[in-house]
């Protein structure tokens, strides 16, 4: 496979609202080998894989963004180490590392391939990934996951440590699930030199059940950890929407992700394209454009510079998330598995 030709830098990406665009997160296959409640419902219906962008196509587009200020880009999912071949897409994507056009690298994953991949991702020049692991309970996990193991994440996260990748672990707060496992969780990520970061769950496409029942706001976790630890406010980001406190009795950070609660809208510098070529302006609203059409269209990336400036150009201001029992349709129709969150 042949990656696409060196860059040629354009202008920045500015949204109507002065925000520069600076992190691309890039869903790779709708596919994963876990159903979580709170993600998908148990009997999805995936994207047949004609479809899907060819890796070389992803590489392309991604390069088209880095040339045009894109400073991060994250791997997804559905789940990112399922996709065949996916190895070949960071090997070629590393070069922007190695030319300085890019600064980070990265994925997040649900661990299971972890064991397997790891030492492979740090070569390709990965230093840091997202595992997404919502409770340290073998039973619960499998009842969050349907289908996943707790003990081959696990041996996943001691592979990641060991290649020397540094973990944030992502865990999405769920009422009645683990809300009294935080202590435990904050515990267990920085007993291992991990980061934790916490997640109020989102109205992203229908699932099996109620999200009135899942939500569990994190100004409630806040004040119940502010009971039994010192949280200091810190400056550490990493381009993302969470907020980091350091946590005076472990020395580790804990991350805050608040779409609910309170929204990182303002300072959003980041958009979503999906492993068939469209890309979401914003999380929380279904507005999207279409990129496979023209990256297909010409050999040159002309018309594609087009369609994401274009695309750029519409990005909202904010997304308007609601979960109550008076709306129990999801705010948008998408599952969280289409861009990976």
């Amino acid at each position: 496979m042949d990656t696409a030709p060196d860059i040629v830098r354009g202008p920045d990406l500015i949204d109507p609202f002065g925000r520069a665009i600076t992190y691309l997160r890039v869903s790779v296959t709708d596919r994963c080998d876990f159903r979580c409640v709170y993600c998908m419902s148990e009997h999805m219906t995936f994207l047949p894989k004609q479809d899907l962008l060819t890796l070389e196509e992803l590489d392309r587009l991604c390069s088209a963004f880095v040339a045009r200020g894109v400073r991060k880009l994250r791997i997804t999912g559905g789940e990112p180490l399922v996709r065949k071949n996916i190895l070949w897409l960071f090997r070629a994507l590393s070069r922007h590392l190695e030319a300085g056009t890019l600064d980070e690298l990265t994925l997040t994953t649900n661990g299971s391939q972890l064991a397997k991949y790891a030492a492979d991702l740090k070569a390709c020049g990965v230093e840091r990934i997202n595992l997404s692991m919502d409770t340290l309970d073998p039973v619960k996990f499998k009842a969050i996951t349907r289908w996943g193991d707790l003990g081959n994440v696990l041996q996943g996260l001691d592979a990641a440590l060991s290649a020397g990748l540094k973990v944030k672990i992502n865990a999405v707060a769920l009422k009645g699930v683990n809300e009294h496992e935080i202590d435990d969780l904050v515990r267990f990520a920085h007993g291992r030199g991990a980061d934790l970061t916490l997640i109020e769950t989102m109205p992203l496409g229908d699932i099996d059940g109620d999200r009135t029942d899942q939500y569990l706001p994190l100004s409630i976790v806040r004040a119940r950890l502010l009971e039994r630890w010192t949280l200091e406010d810190i400056p550490y980001r990493t381009g993302g929407p969470a907020r980091y406190v350091r946590v005076r009795e472990t020395g580790g950070r804990l991350g805050f992700i608040t779409p609910m609660t309170h929204n990182f809208c303002e300072s959003c510098n980041r958009v979503r394209l999906t492993c068939t070529g469209t890309l979401y302006m914003c999380l929380g609203q279904d507005d999207a454009a279409d990129l496979r059409a023209p990256l297909r269209a010409s050999a040159d990336d002309a018309l594609l510079n087009e369609a994401i400036e274009a695309a750029i150009a519409r990005k909202p201001k904010g997304h308007d998330f609601i979960i109550d029992r008076t709306t129990s349709k999801p705010a948008v129709s998408r599952h969280m598995s289409v861009t990976g969150g």
